[in-house]
């Protein structure tokens, strides 16, 4: 699944110093670095990291930089200790709630991915204007609830973020609601770019940017 951090439509892309671009690559390092936890790995050098995962040791070095000296010299990053500290920086040391607009394929798959369900984040509620399925709930149990009830679930669970799964004729509309409920970060799928919002941060996902580069680059390889 693209990054939640691709396609950054409000201002706000860069806070401390960190750059959209590098937030994206702290992701990977988390989850890097996650592995390497589990496998029992105390402690890491950039090009240990880099070479276990594909990655660039200068950039490693270039993007710890930018949130604090972290590495220990001869001794390289403790692995656990670093993986905390971009959790902080990346702000899920502490779980999100999160609701899904929209009860169609998209939606409740998100809602039971489990992506969308540990590791700083929670799904707390499912939306949705089709009466046949307001009232009931995904196969992993998030309620699905009639638009009504936005307003009042936001401000009961505090959430903070709003995803937008609907079509594309719809999601201006949900995204005024979302706003409109107080939701101060919406993440949208539906394949349109949606308008700023003053104290709104909105990021798009468009799967078929992902697919024209993958296009592109089986052209370039002499697939045409």
């Amino acid at each position: 699944m693209p990054s939640p951090l691709k396609g950054l439509r409000a201002s706000g892309a860069e806070r401390d110093g960190v750059s959209e671009f590098t937030t994206e690559r702290l992701s990977i390092y988390l989850r890097c670095l996650a592995q390497l936890e589990a496998a029992g790995t105390e402690t890491v050098s950039s090009a240990r990291l880099a070479e276990c995962f594909h990655l660039n040791s200068a950039q490693i070095r270039k993007d710890l930089a930018c949130i604090g000296e972290l590495g220990i010299r001869g001794v390289g990053y403790r692995v656990a200790s670093l993986r905390e500290h971009i959790a902080r920086t990346l702000g899920i040391d502490r779980t999100r709630p999160v609701v899904i607009f929209g009860a169609g394929n998209l939606g409740t798959a998100l809602a039971d991915h489990r992506g969308f369900n540990e590791n700083g984040f929670s799904v707390v509620a499912l939306f949705d204007d089709d009466p046949a399925k307001t009232g009931t709930s995904t196969r992993n149990g998030v309620a699905i609830h009639p638009v009504e009830r936005l307003r009042e679930i936001v401000e009961r669970e505090r959430v903070e973020i709003g995803i937008i799964a609907v079509p594309a004729s719809a999601a201006h509309i949900v995204c005024d609601l979302l706003a409109g409920a107080g939701i101060p970060a919406i993440l949208n799928f539906a394949p349109v770019q949606l308008e700023l919002r003053d104290g709104v941060v909105i990021k798009c996902v468009d799967l078929r940017i992902d697919l024209e580069s993958l296009s592109f680059a089986l052209r370039s390889a002499g697939r045409s």
